[in-house]
């Protein structure tokens, strides 16, 4: 079969540099505590890196495009530590078959971890391929030189190609090589995405695009409800029509194949109609929900405590935020191709992570894993645990049962709405209180949540897993306290406060499916401490900016503050009536990227409509590769949250779901998008990779509510804040 879209025999150069990638415990463990972000996990460096005999360079990652332009900056990482155009490096993205495991492309983590490994592995080839190009010319190292694909010496110049014929590069990287210095930059130089061009002309850039030979359509019929049981099927008509190929079911799984995709569509809603489901409620009352989460709460873990705060008294402020169930919204419904054959399974997903969700599939397929291939291709939406790995699940499912062909499942609307995995709801109750000079003296921050990742798992985080008639029943994840945070992620203030206490309410058990959103808790909970702060800063009679950086020790934290100052984005001058000014700053996961902002709004108060007109953000995200790809993350990351902040909220019943289209659940249209998104970028050369993707959304959220705030003179902190509650509000 033609697969030609996303397969490529990385073996057919024969520069026999790529041989295998079946990566020893051993070695990985002796040099995990040395070598940077994933190298540690992974550190041969054909595991990286390979080069032909024509002196191409490929590049392997284990981290997937997801639309965050990975494709372009870790070939501009490899580039240049190999004085190399970045065109001249082809990339191989996340495959079990391929690829070393790097986990999830999740969490701001792909530069971080991806791109030092890259960077140390690119270096480690550059020194071996100089000393090589000395040893057959006989000339030290110091005194040559790489470019354009080859080593200088004088008037001599031997090609990478040519060199790597020597070298075995099945050996681990040294973990203190040095970084190359002098000669033409590529890091921070203007590098075209790689990924924009076919999405832009809509040319084949998504799985949804695959179209290998021989392909089958299939889609599935879930249940009426997330606890409905199948109790009769009758398939004598859906077997009688057009194209029809095949029913398949196993318990609560069922789906339909059929030849054209139209036919697929046409049997499954023939098939649903048929279908007879016992049902019964299982969801809270939703006019509860959030007392529903304080009286489901389980352990409760502390995330940090210092000192002995009390926040009850004179010159004190105290908040309770909330936040609704999100749906991840993506714009291609989720999808998957799969095709079993003699030599086992392969899936084509847009999955975040091709190793764990290979690990899942075999489990529930009750195959080896060794016999089971997942490769990634990009979705059209993806950031976070959405439909994604469900969907590779089904497709498997159904390709197990009708072995080779290419069966391509693809999700409708109503069902990626209603059964992808949720950002999970919150409830945060937030208090302090200040010292005689003004300062924060005591702080306290208990939130109420479950856990915010459950991808996927293995097979009992599958809905495959869980309708098929032998389910692998699901458990939910216990309370985990980490440094990189979940629930609790950002919940620790970065500020310097002396006495201060941060508890988990963690809640087991989770009613609606809620798995990774992007952010995670972080979102809500900057929302919450940004809120507070200026409370707080008003409390004072302090100017909101200068009340952050009276508690702000980071420089680099004060840093990105005074930019947005000093780019013109806060004034203590007065605005127009029902305008408001609201800032927030935040480091994502306290030790990640840095970004503050500030925000200017008009609020209609007759409507209760909020439109942003300005944005103007300041993001420090280590030494910046690509500039262009760290601002179109931060404002993908700003609009993204100013959906979730001004619209977004999922809707149910004690049944099921109910906001299943874009009626019911409306997001960010383009008319309301702002007129103005600033972002500048703070370059740190020779500082870490910090990671961007996550690092606005929650500064978003508080700078709008801190804005709304200055507008109406009403903190409201009930997310999100729509029009209907915004005027209700004011005329209130």
């Amino acid at each position: 079969m033609d697969l030609a879209l996303t397969r490529r025999d990385f073996l057919a150069a024969g520069s026999g540099l790529v041989v295998a990638f079946a990566l020893t415990p051993a070695l990985a463990q002796e040099a995990a505590p040395a070598l940077p972000g994933s190298l540690g996990d992974a550190p041969r460096l054909d595991s990286w890196i390979s080069i032909s005999p024509e002196g191409r360079v490929t590049v392997f990652t284990g981290k997937a495009e997801l639309g965050q332009g990975v494709k372009t900056a870790l070939r501009m990482v490899a580039a240049e530590e190999l004085a190399l155009d970045p065109a001249e490096i082809d990339l191989v993205t996340a495959d079990t078959g391929a690829t070393p495991n790097e986990g999830y492309t999740a969490g701001s983590q792909s530069m971080a971890n991806s791109g030092m490994a890259i960077r140390n592995a690119a270096a480690n080839v550059r020194e071996l391929l100089v000393a090589e190009a000395g040893r057959r010319l006989g000339v030290a190292p110091a005194g040559l030189r790489v470019e354009g694909g080859a080593v200088q010496g004088g008037a001599e110049a031997l090609g990478y190609g040519e060199l790597a014929a020597g070298l075995d590069l099945t050996v681990e990287a040294r973990p203190d090589v040095p970084f190359r210095t002098g000669g033409a930059r590529v890091f921070g130089s203007e590098v075209p995405r790689v990924d924009i061009p076919g999405k832009v002309v809509g040319a084949p850039a998504y799985v949804q695009d695959l179209r290998p030979e021989g392909m089958l359509h299939a889609r599935v019929i879930r249940p009426t409800s997330p606890r409905a049981t199948l109790r009769e099927l009758d398939t004598a008509s859906v077997e009688a029509m057009p194209g029809f190929v095949a029913t398949v079911r196993d318990g609560n799984f069922l789906a339909v194949v059929a030849e054209t995709e139209w036919q697929a569509v046409t049997c499954m809603r023939d098939l649903s109609a048929r279908a007879v489901w016992d049902e019964q409620e299982s969801l809270p009352d939703p006019d509860r929900l959030y007392d529903s989460l304080r009286e489901m709460q389980g352990e409760v873990g502390t995330v940090a405590e210092e000192g002995a705060p009390e926040t009850a008294g004179e010159r004190s402020v105290s908040l309770t935020v909330t936040r609704p169930y999100t749906i991840h919204g993506s714009i291609g419904p989720s999808c998957a191709v799969a095709v079993m054959e003699e030599q086992g399974l392969t899936v084509w997903s847009h999955t975040q992570g091709v190793y764990p969700d290979r690990s899942a599939i075999a489990e529930m397929l009750g195959m080896p894993e060794n016999q089971v291939r997942v490769v990634h291709v990009e979705g059209s939406g993806c950031y976070g645990h959405n439909g994604a790995d469900d969907a590779a699940a089904d497709a498997a499912m159904i390709a197990r049962a009708l072995p080779g062909r290419p069966i391509r499942l693809h999700w409708m609307r109503e069902q990626e709405h209603g059964w992808e995995p949720y950002g999970p709801a919150m409830v945060i109750d937030a208090a302090a209180r200040l010292d005689a000079e003004g300062r924060i003296s005591d702080w306290t921050f208990d939130l109420w949540s479950n856990s915010h990742t459950s991808r996927p798992g293995g097979a009992k985080n599958l809905l495959a897993g869980q309708l098929k008639s032998d389910p692998f029943a699901f458990q939910p994840p216990a309370l985990q306290i980490s440094s990189s945070g979940n629930g609790d992620r950002n919940a620790v203030p970065y500020y310097t406060i002396p006495n201060k206490r941060i508890l988990w309410h963690h809640v087991p058990e989770m009613p609606l499916r809620v798995s990774a959103l992007r952010g995670l808790g972080a979102y809500a909970n900057v929302f919450a401490l940004e809120s507070l702060m200026d409370e707080l800063a008003i409390l004072a009679g302090t100017d909101p900016v200068e009340f952050r950086l009276q508690h702000l020790d980071d420089s680099r934290a004060a840093d990105v503050v005074r930019r947005v100052v000093d780019e013109g984005g806060w004034s203590s001058d007065p605005l127009p009536p029902n305008h408001g000014r609201g800032f927030a700053f935040a480091r994502y996961k306290n030790y990640a990227g840095y970004l503050a902002m500030s925000v200017t709004l008009e609020v209609d108060p007759s409507t209760g409509r909020i439109r942003v007109h300005d944005v103007v953000a300041a993001i420090d995200s280590g030494e910046a590769v690509h500039v262009d790809g760290i601002r179109n993350q931060t404002e993908g990351g700003i609009l993204q949250s100013l959906s979730w902040t001004l619209y977004e909220g999922m809707v149910f019943d004690r049944m099921r779901p109910t906001s299943i289209d874009w009626s019911s659940y409306p997001v960010l249209r383009f008319a309301s998008v702002p007129d103005n998104v600033t972002v500048h970028v703070m370059d740190r050369p020779g500082e870490p990779f910090l990671g961007t993707g996550e690092a606005a959304q929650g500064p978003t959220a508080a700078a709008i509510g801190n804005a709304l705030r200055n507008a109406t003179g009403r903190r409201m902190t009930d997310l999100p804040l729509s029009h209907e509650k915004v005027r209700a509000v004011l005329n209130s």
